[in-house]
């Protein structure tokens, strides 16, 4: 994205397809969060090329990942993080604690569970994550946005490390991303997941979640409140494969609301009964 993961990427694989290469202080006026929204036009010329098996993105300073399969799709960090447990643990026989953040899936959990791993949800921010990683034995400590570390390298968000981790595992496998998501499904089911920032004003966002203090949402739509949790934000499950989170900015009057459901259809109209019940 125009950003610091540019030449290291080059030198390391001199072969590969590049996109936005190139120096451009303002990000040629795209945000450089790598995330689907913003990455468009990288969709498409995978899409397009009908001979890259994946694609790695990363924001303006590296540490941060965004990955697509062979099909132009965007894989979410929350399946590159099931990913790399996955790898780390089964092929490469590594062990440690996991640590990730509260809007991460519950499915880094249950994997965890089946591995025999520990593992400890923490606040939004990579300082909570690192700052255990720095203290304790920690296979992995991940965000919702994209920032992931591994054990053998250094206890912060490294983008390029990785989606290098990534491509070593479809390397050695010979087996393609989605076949290998696929694995990962075998043992914690499948699911989507996608958020929506609402920009809203200040007013409106302090309003709701003064509602959220006050336990005044007891369903969204027809989907009934099963347990809340609060470690950062607000966590509605509906049952074990369905949450809705809301959490307010905490700079801008905007409200970021996460959704996880088994499918993506199913995530998006969540997140719009989750819209409208909230600001109406």
């Amino acid at each position: 994205m125009y950003g610091a993961g540019q030449n290291a990427v080059k030198r390391l694989l001199p072969d590969a397809t590049f996109l936005h290469a190139e120096y451009n202080p303002s990000f040629m006026g795209q945000a450089p969060e790598p995330i689907d929204k913003n990455l468009q036009e990288f969709s498409k010329l995978i899409k397009e090329s009908g001979t890259i098996d994946s694609g790695l993105a990363t924001d303006g300073d590296a540490d941060r990942i965004g990955l697509y399969n062979s099909k132009g799709e965007f894989i979410d960090s929350h399946h590159i993080i099931l990913l790399l447990i996955h790898y780390l643990v089964k092929y490469k026989g590594m062990s440690g604690k996991v640590v990730t953040a509260f809007s991460c899936t519950p499915k880094i959990a249950k994997l965890c569970e089946h591995y025999g791993l520990e593992h400890q949800t923490v606040k939004i921010g990579f300082k909570y994550v690192a700052g255990i990683m720095i203290s304790e034995d920690c296979l992995l400590g991940g965000e919702e946005s994209g920032g992931i570390a591994t054990a053998g390298h250094i206890p912060e968000r490294d983008g390029i490390w990785m989606g290098l981790i990534i491509w070593e595992f479809m390397a050695k496998s010979g087996k393609s991303l989605d076949d290998l998501i696929q694995e990962v499904y075998d043992i914690v089911g499948p699911f989507a997941f996608e958020r929506d920032d609402l920009h809203i004003s200040e007013k409106l966002k302090l309003s709701i979640i003064e509602n959220c203090k006050e336990d005044k949402y007891a369903s969204f739509g027809d989907y009934s409140v099963d347990r809340i949790e609060t470690i950062d934000g607000f966590k509605y499950f509906f049952d074990d494969d369905r949450w809705y989170m809301i959490r307010p900015s905490g700079t801008e009057p905007v409200l970021r609301t996460y959704c996880q459901a088994p499918s993506i259809e199913e995530v998006r109209q969540i997140l719009k009964i989750g819209k409208d019940t909230l600001t109406n």
